[in-house]
């Protein structure tokens, strides 16, 4: 018979399980108290969260779009639960288990998508939106900067020709002396 703190605790991560765009599976065996606070710490400085999870009621909560998930929960087992950008927290994470050998990603569900843990380490390596955002800028000011200077190359040069236009006028006037 399921407890009211149970319930309450099905409740809770089915709240926060809706509408993210990635939940990470990883499994905590072996690391310190001190350890998962700045894995904590880490995850939240990229709008993510850890939560240590009880596999059975964890299975209570995860949605039918989530079932692929459900076959994962053994073992103690932290989910990481983002709603924005899945290539930072793929990279928070990666980054801290490369310190704390302890910590296992077993597998993610990204934007739709079951990710193994070389998909995650893939996507871990992907530059951050804001990086690709520059990318494509850069990529699109060098030829619109290079049509600018094309368009602007013909009246430079009426310019340039006209003045050395005036500056020979002047000193043919000058140069005269019947003038």
């Amino acid at each position: 018979m399921p407890t009211q703190e149970k319930i309450e605790s099905v409740e809770d991560l089915k709240r926060r399980l809706s509408g993210v765009k990635t939940v990470l599976l990883a499994e905590y065996r072996g690391l310190t108290v001190q350890q998962l606070s700045d894995l904590r710490k880490q995850l939240r400085s990229v709008s993510a969260e850890y939560k240590v999870v009880k596999n059975r009621l964890a299975k209570l909560a995860l949605s039918d779009n989530l079932t692929a998930v459900k076959g994962l929960l053994k073992g103690p087992t932290g989910m990481i639960l983002a709603k924005d950008d899945p290539v930072a927290v793929a990279k928070a994470l990666h980054t801290f288990a490369r310190t704390n050998q302890a910590l296992v990603i077993k597998a993610g569900y990204v934007e739709g998508q079951m990710l193994e843990p070389a998909g995650l380490k893939a996507l871990a390596d992907l530059p951050s939106k804001e990086a690709i955002r520059s990318q494509i800028v850069g990529a699109l000011q060098g030829p619109m900067a290079q049509l600018v200077g094309l368009l602007q190359a013909p009246q430079r040069e009426l310019v340039y020709v006209l003045a050395q236009r005036g500056k020979d006028a002047e000193q043919t006037s000058a140069g005269s002396p019947g003038a």
